[in-house]
């Protein structure tokens, strides 16, 4: 078997600042994603881990570590991740980060939107069960940029599905999050002048003015509770509802 990948690279330059990803088939037929790197390329599965590994047979290691979470406190112990856990948590949030930058790259925003899933909810296990404040702050500080990331593809995915309104409201909730965040830390006075959150900003306002979105109908909803105009906001409601099950 060539184990040489010259010619792969010689016929994929390397772009610094823009992430280079593809799809390519397996010779099994599945499908793997590359990404082109400074010396080279990752290439990694679309499922499950980026490694195609399963972690003490579950299909993420944060899979693993929630069972350990619940095989000690049924015995009635606090969970704490161990050094070991720790290094195999950066493993598996290194592997995502990159998956999810290539999902970006490919216009891929459900599963964009899915990784980052994982990796907040991989977050909130640390945030519980880290072993000291230095390991906790090491990981919360990119909270932000991938509730940013998810933000930002929730909302084209929206867009490509022709809901331009529902765009806007995920761009809402991704900006009431990063509010969460900053707050909790903090950081309120930071938020104004946050290079995300004026992206974000500037990216609703793009989409208003090229959609003719004055109002969105859960903005008319909370306005027409404002008035008490309790008819209207009924009527609302029953819109959000079937807006909710398109």
């Amino acid at each position: 078997m060539n184990q040489d990948i010259d010619s792969i690279l010689r016929n994929w330059q390397y772009k610094q600042g823009i992430a280079q990803a593809r799809l390519i088939q397996a010779q099994d037929g599945r499908q793997l994603i590359q990404l082109r790197v400074d010396l080279g390329l990752l290439q990694m599965e679309t499922t499950g881990r980026p490694d195609g590994e399963k972690p003490h047979g579950h299909d993420t290691y944060c899979d693993y570590l929630r069972e350990q979470v619940r095989l000690s406190r049924k015995d009635g112990q606090k969970f704490t991740l161990s050094e070991e856990q720790c290094q195999e948590a950066d493993r598996e949030f290194l592997q995502h980060y990159h998956r999810r930058m290539c999902w970006l790259a490919l216009r891929q925003y459900e599963r964009a939107v899915r990784d980052a899933d994982h990796t907040l909810a991989f977050m909130d296990l640390v945030r519980r069960h880290a072993p000291n404040e230095e390991y906790l702050e090491a990981h919360e500080q990119y909270r932000g940029f991938v509730l940013f990331q998810r933000t930002q593809a929730a909302a084209a995915l929206e867009v490509e599905n022709n809901l331009p309104e529902q765009a806007v409201r995920e761009i809402q909730g991704g900006l009431d999050k990063l509010r969460d965040f900053f707050v909790l830390y903090e950081r309120e006075a930071e938020m104004d002048d946050d290079g995300m959150v004026r992206h974000l900003r500037q990216v609703e306002k793009a989409l208003r003015e090229q959609y003719q979105i004055d109002m969105t109908l859960e903005e008319q909803l909370q306005k027409a509770i404002a008035d008490e105009n309790y008819e209207r906001a009924a009527e609302l409601r029953d819109a959000l509802k079937q807006q909710e099950r398109a």
